[in-house]
């Protein structure tokens, strides 16, 4: 599906919708946790679904109703499994050693660049723990049972590696430690896992460059409420960092979440993020140049770059070397998108380069079929001077099915071409 966007102004207000990362979370908690917990609210995505799917497959029942998804905990683990994570590093990732933990024999695949995301991790930590890994790319098969013990794990590959073992190493029967052999990069999504699993009993013990995780541990079902989502929430906050008159509603002030730093980072673009009463607004618009540090939030960096075309001056992205392998190689893909428009950004080995303060011309673009990549590029369509048509603009079902309709619903002009 192609969308044609016409710049014009967005206005009004947008319910934020609720956070995926907290999601896949708290549904991988219940399916652990003896009897029934109720997550809600949940919107539907094609990575949610990937979880659910999953969980399924693993042997708990789930039934949603509308955003409200009831979910009764594994009690006998199927021997086999197989299990599609579609696009969804979070499933894949998450569950690779929770199904060896509950000692299920999985067969993991996937589709779009997901099996060129590296597995590698997993494949050299579980060869001493009695499991086996035979590949370090899906499509992969994960066989044994996982085995309480010292685990040691680079924290600059991905978060989601150290949250899979979170996950799972509470649940065997003696006590575990996970040790970082290099420092941890998006920290503030492991804050999120511990939070989560605190939620449903579960206790970790973080230290400066360790996780101590005592073992025989038993989850607690829950009705656990899904904050809205900071990820989502930061492509209609830089458009109201871009002039917009914009109100966003729910929103935790307080959140944990790792992209809640948007505010920081639109902040230091000279934007003023401001709280009424539960209401987030943008009082002034982002007007200098600045330099950003992705380490900890590489998905917000997309929208971050068409933040920095609207001000004059050269803004940095530093530590984007892990944009490589998202849903695309984001680096690549942002500087493209956004040099077809008229951008001056290139792309450094482990940095983004904007010169900021030049008009944006209507052309036609790629989402490269990465729904943050799509996303970007209907903000920025509202800055350039004629339509902007974003080809594969169903990229962001991944994550945001609704993301068009709010839009239009902000008054934003656009049809399928």
């Amino acid at each position: 599906m192609n969308i044609q966007i016409t710049p014009g102004p967005l206005s009004g207000t947008v319910c934020v919708p609720p956070s995926k990362s907290i999601a896949h979370r708290a549904l991988i908690c219940a399916a652990l946790a003896g009897g029934t917990s109720v997550i809600s609210p949940v919107d539907s995505s094609k990575d949610m679904d990937a979880t659910i799917g999953a969980l399924r497959a693993m042997g708990a029942a789930i039934v949603r109703e509308g955003k409200r998804i009831s979910v009764t905990g594994i009690s006998t683990p199927p021997k086999q499994a197989q299990i599609d994570c579609i696009e969804s590093g979070s499933t894949l990732r998450f569950l690779i050693p929770v199904a060896a933990a509950l000692g299920i024999s999985c067969r993991f695949t996937g589709s779009g660049r997901l099996p060129q995301r590296p597995l590698t991790p997993y494949v050299d930590t579980f060869l001493c723990k009695g499991v086996k890994l035979d590949s370090c790319f899906i499509p992969a098969n994960c066989f044994g049972q996982l085995e309480p013990g010292a685990y040691q794990i680079p924290g600059d590959v991905s978060s989601q590696f150290i949250t899979g073992l979170l996950f799972a190493l509470p649940i065997l029967c003696g006590d575990s430690v996970i040790f970082l052999s290099t420092p941890l990069e998006s920290a503030p999504y492991i804050d999120l896992t511990i939070d989560v699993l605190r939620a449903f009993g579960i206790q970790i013990f973080r230290e400066e460059n360790r996780f101590v995780i005592p073992g025989g541990q038993r989850y607690q079902p829950q009705n656990f409420a899904v904050e809205s989502d900071y990820s989502n929430a930061a492509f209609f906050l830089t458009a109201a960092a871009l002039g917009s008159p914009i109100k966003l509603f729910s929103l935790s002030q307080d959140s944990l979440q790792g992209d809640r730093e948007i505010l920081s980072v639109l902040s230091s673009f000279g934007a003023s993020p401001v709280w009424d009463q539960g209401v987030l607004e943008i009082q002034h618009p982002v007007c200098r140049a600045t330099q950003i540090f992705g380490r900890d939030i590489p998905d917000l960096l997309p929208i971050l770059c068409v933040a920095a075309t609207a001000v004059p001056g050269q803004t940095v992205i530093h530590e984007t070397r892990r944009l490589k392998i998202k849903e695309s190689d984001r680096a690549a893909a942002i500087t493209d998108c956004l040099t077809r428009l008229g951008a001056k950004i290139r792309e450094e080995p482990n940095a983004l380069v904007i010169d900021g303060g030049f008009p944006l011309h209507g052309a036609r673009v790629s989402s490269y079929g990465d729904h943050r990549i799509a996303m970007s590029m209907a903000i920025a369509a509202g800055l350039a001077d004629a339509p902007v048509v974003i080809e594969d603009a169903q990229a962001v079902e991944k994550s945001y099915p609704g993301f068009f309709a709010d839009f239009q619903a902000l008054g934003g002009v656009l049809h399928v071409v």
